[in-house]
């Protein structure tokens, strides 16, 4: 598993042709507060039955408030055969605090 901060996926979105699922695996709660613009919403607890819906093959960002979450999700999406997954280091916590300050804080 790869990992990206903030600043970094930032800018790789603004340069990549074919973005990468932004894949969100926090609570309805947290994704009504925030989250980024194009990200899929699939809470982490859904993640075992809805995992064969997502394309193995496609670049998948996962993402959660901190990240932990995501990098349990991204572990075990890897465990399932899927080869290209990254972990958002510091989730939209970071994210708010190094790219977007007009991102709610909770």
């Amino acid at each position: 598993m790869r990992h990206i901060s903030p600043r970094q996926l930032k800018l790789y979105l603004e340069q990549v042709e074919s973005p990468p699922l932004l894949l969100d695996v926090r609570e309805r709660w947290e994704h009504q507060i925030c989250h980024l613009t194009g990200s899929q919403f699939l809470p982490m607890r859904q993640v075992p039955a809805a995992y064969p819906n997502l394309n193995r093959n496609r670049e998948t960002v996962v993402i959660c408030h901190h990240g932990v979450r995501s990098h349990q999700v991204a572990y075990f999406l890897e465990q399932m055969g899927f080869e290209n997954v990254i972990n958002l280091t510091g989730g939209l916590a970071a994210w708010a605090r190094e790219v977007d300050s007009n991102m709610p804080i909770y």
